[in-house]
């Protein structure tokens, strides 16, 4: 919000410098994102009267002047606009002027000459707007105001070096959106008392227009609702210039006098207000919630259709206006109307919130309602805005009418805020009847007890609720420079959660190995959602008010914000992608049924190494399931790990597994089904998930100390032959099983399938190590477990024993 600190100074006047003021907002939340002057600089500028005005002998578009600046002598000019004639005050750029240059700030500015145009002297330049950086309203001269003095430096008479505050007000903050909110800021962090305008109630007149009658049939969106009628309003009457001053430095444009009026109480109060044509109402005002596909055209020529959940102003022959966001062109104000109603209310913030944004509008009023406007405002509003336009243009001030609920306003609830916590949370000890006069001045009804303090907020301070918020209030007044950075007295507790560290140790395991880490949202498109489906993932879990269409669910997987990923990188030409996620996944079909669970997923496409001038290949299941392999511990007993196909339906039923540790499920790996690859427009595509917690158990168990045995292994080879439709999962189980506890490591080192084997049946060579903690082992007890396993591969799977 753009606001002139002219005007601030006018409410309340600390002796502070413009940058010190600005410090002293920032501070206080209301951060300054600019500050600057009206005007971009410029000289020789001045106030300057048109004495006459002749046609140029040799164009019929240029005129002559002769024009008064002040000094002895008339300056003759030669201008082109349109709207220049004899009597008129304008801005004069004399003789060695610069005006501000063309492209910006940096630019090098414009410098006046005497020159001759056509064959006439011209000696200097008479000023639009925009020569002297302001907006230009017309195509032609700024005119002055008729007391305007002649010879004034025109930076002087418009105030053009009073400072523009751009202030960052944060959503919670509505009633700082006016000069009213933030001179009230100032005035309490300067201990300072606010000058408030003198608002003088307007004589009522016999003979003004009627009001209309008004009622309302959602009092929960308005629960107060004022209107006043001004007739016989005076159309020529000009916007005083202190008017136009503070709009203008407070970033507006001028426009005409009651549109002005408008702007100016919505910029001093901050309560937005609207004006209808009172001869184009129809009966009596309703103000009531849309009908479906009832249409609106509004003041900016745009055709609205309503889908049934907005608040409009209506009358008897239809709606005049989508109620705080913008008003309908049939009943608008025009240069010809002379009678008005003019509204004032208090619209609920969530009858407002995200209805301009549904119609592609942004209006200062929406804004404000949106984010809350005081509601024991209106009727202040509305009397300074009836006093400005009866005593400027001789309107005739109608009764007022007032439609209220009591019962549907917000209400005031007291905060209890106990004394000692503002200390606990601050670190400082602050005086009691600081606190006290902080609060009040924040306008707080306060009761002191003992040991607490009864805090109502103001009717303009929504955003106070919890005793927190007073907390964060009295710092944010006390100064922040003033609170001591202090290091805190912590409890150390020897109950280390390494959850983070553990799963920082998994990162750092895939990063070794090429992947790098995305961070995405939570949210996935539910067609994707629809495309990544089995039964075994769950209910899909849909968001109430979502961010954008395409994150309207909420991940059953992390596939769901990987796979997009892959799709970006592809796109750009990035044929080799390695990218893994940590974070919740979602099941459930409502948020009282829906299972959040920790996971760490990958995903990979491409070869298996970049490219390179040696032999290269694509990446198969057994590359996947070693990276996967790299999140288990490096101490983990292989005989704990199970691997079983995967019967996912978006998977490879082929070239996917389920991942077993210790008859417990950890996750799934493969390749994407080749269908749900194909609809995505990816490539072969190896994915995998694994639950965290699991792997974070294994992780700590693996970090338990195990003495080495002192006494030396003994590995004994077996050769089997065996049918080949049996898995050597199946079969290293059954040797774990025959061997008994000796038995430390056991792996597959060959396998042969060819002329020297029978068809349907494979060699397969295991080694097998076993070793006795508390002495050596003897060859008999070796042999015997030995015996054991060849055994019961023989009885259970019908193995024969090679010799060679």
């Amino acid at each position: 919000m753009k606001i002139s600190e002219q005007w601030l100074r006018q409410w309340v006047n600390p002796t502070n410098t413009s940058e010190q003021l600005a410090e002293q907002l920032t501070m206080a939340g209301l951060e300054i994102d600019d500050r600057y002057a009206v005007a971009r600089p410029f000289n020789g500028v001045v106030v300057g009267e048109v004495i006459s005005v002749e046609p140029h002998p040799d164009a019929d578009k240029l005129r002559v002047t002769q024009v008064n600046i002040g000094a002895k002598e008339t300056v003759q000019i030669v201008c082109g606009a349109p709207n220049v004639r004899v009597g008129m005050k304008v801005p004069v750029a004399t003789v060695g002027a610069v005006l501000p240059g063309d492209g910006g700030k940096d630019k090098p500015g414009f410098h006046i000459k005497a020159s001759e145009l056509r064959g006439v002297a011209s000696n200097g330049m008479l000023c639009g707007a925009s020569e002297i950086d302001l907006t230009d309203d017309i195509d032609g001269l700024l005119e002055l105001a008729e007391d305007a003095p002649i010879g004034t430096d025109i930076r002087d008479y418009l105030g053009l070096d009073h400072q523009i505050f751009d202030i960052s007000i944060t959503p919670n903050r509505g009633d700082c959106f006016s000069v009213r909110g933030i001179a009230r800021e100032i005035g309490v962090i300067n201990g300072l008392a606010v000058q408030t305008p003198v608002v003088n109630p307007p004589v009522l007149a016999s003979d003004s227009q009627t009001t209309p009658e008004v009622t309302i049939t959602a009092p929960a969106a308005c629960p107060r609702y004022l209107v006043q009628s001004i007739s016989s309003i005076d159309r020529s009457a000009q916007t005083p210039k202190w008017m136009t001053d503070a709009l203008v430095q407070s970033g507006l444009r001028s426009h005409n006098f009651l549109v002005d009026v408008t702007n100016y109480v919505l910029m001093e109060l901050g309560q937005p207000l609207h004006a209808f044509d009172a001869d184009t109402i129809v009966g009596s005002i309703v103000v009531r919630l849309a009908e479906p596909k009832e249409s609106l055209t509004l003041l900016n020529e745009q055709t609205i259709s309503l889908t049934g959940d907005e608040l409009v102003i209506a009358d008897d022959s239809g709606i005049l206006a989508l109620a705080g966001i913008m008003g309908g062109k049939r009943s608008s104000v025009t240069d010809a109307t002379t009678n008005i109603v003019l509204e004032s209310a208090f619209f609920s913030p969530l009858a407002i919130a995200a209805r301009a944004r549904r119609f592609g509008l942004h209006t200062d009023a929406s804004q404000r309602f949106e984010r809350g406007v005081d509601f024991e405002l209106p009727a202040l509003a509305l009397a300074r805005a009836v006093d400005l336009i009866t005593t400027i243009t001789n309107g005739k001030a109608g009764p007022i009418i007032t439609v209220e609920q009591q019962d549907q306003l917000p209400a005031r609830t007291a905060i209890v805020l106990p004394i000692a916590k503002v200390k606990d949370v601050l670190g400082i000890e602050i005086a009691v009847d600081t606190m006290v006069r902080i609060l009040t001045q924040l306008g707080l009804v306060v009761e002191q007890q003992p040991d607490t303090l009864i805090c109502t907020p103001p009717s303009y301070r929504f955003d106070m609720v919890i005793r927190e918020d007073l907390i964060e209030e009295i710092a944010r007044i006390y100064g922040y420079d003033y609170i001591p950075s202090v290091l805190p007295h912590l409890q150390v507790s020897m109950n280390y959660d390494d959850t983070a560290d553990l799963t920082h140790e998994m990162k750092l395991a895939l990063v070794d190995i090429g992947y790098m880490e995305a961070i995405s949202f939570s949210f996935s498109d539910a067609k994707l959602e629809a495309l990544i489906n089995d039964e075994a993932l769950g209910e899909v879990l849909a968001l109430a008010n979502p961010i954008s269409n395409d994150l309207a669910v909420m991940r059953r997987t992390l596939l769901s914000s990987l796979l997009p990923c892959v799709q970006y990188n592809l796109n750009r030409q990035q044929a080799r992608i390695r990218f893994f996620e940590t974070g919740l996944s979602f099941v459930g079909q409502n948020v009282s049924a829906l299972i959040q669970t920790p996971s760490i997923a990958l995903v990979a496409v491409g070869n298996l190494w970049d490219e390179q001038a040696y032999q290269n290949r694509a990446l198969d299941f057994y590359d996947l399931k070693h990276d996967v392999e790299q999140l288990l511990p490096a101490q983990l007993a292989s005989g704990r790990i199970r691997y079983e196909r995967s019967d996912l339906d978006f998977l490879h039923p082929g070239q996917s597994a389920k991942l077993y540790i210790d008859e417990h499920y950890i996750g799934w790996l493969g390749q994407l089904h080749p269908n749900t690859a194909k609809q995505l427009d990816l490539p072969a595509t190896w994915v995998a998930q694994l639950a965290l917690a699991p792997l974070l158990t294994l992780a700590r168990e693996q970090q338990l100390i195990a003495t080495p045995s002192k006494f030396p292994q003994v590995r004994r080879d077996i050769a089997i032959l065996v049918d080949s439709d049996i898995s050597v999962q199946t079969l290293q189980a059954t040797i774990r099983n025959a061997a008994g506890p000796l038995l430390t490591d056991l792996w597959l080192f060959d396998v042969y399938q060819g002329d020297k084997v029978p068809a349907g049946q494979r060699s397969l060579a295991f080694a097998l190590t076993w070793q006795d903690h508390s002495q050596t082992l003897a060859d008999e007890v070796v042999k015997t477990a030995t015996d054991k396993v060849v055994n019961a591969l023989t009885e259970q799977h019908k193995a024969q024993l090679r010799d060679s």
